[in-house]
């Protein structure tokens, strides 16, 4: 079971990552929407409470979304607990 878990941990950052870096792309090509809306929907349910408690910060005309990275990093943490 816990290798289960370790692993459904693993694959779920790799996930994030890959949200993060289909953020950084503001029209992804036609063939690639479909996942980048789903990972998008598998992410942001859980990116969402984060954001309420940890909103972007502004550097004036940018905002820098920590909230993946506060995902991440509980990801890790909860990967060490099992």
């Amino acid at each position: 079971m816990t290798g289960l878990l370790d692993t459904a941990i693993g694959l779920y950052t790799w996930v994030v990552i890959a949200w993060v870096v289909f953020s950084w792309v503001p029209n992804p090509p036609e063939g690639l929407r479909p996942l980048v809306r789903g990972v998008a929907s598998l992410v942001e349910p859980v990116v969402a409470p984060i954001r309420r408690v940890l909103p972007p910060l502004r550097f004036g005309g940018v905002a820098l979304d920590l909230s993946a990275l506060v995902l991440l990093l509980g990801l890790n943490l909860l990967r060490g607990l099992v």
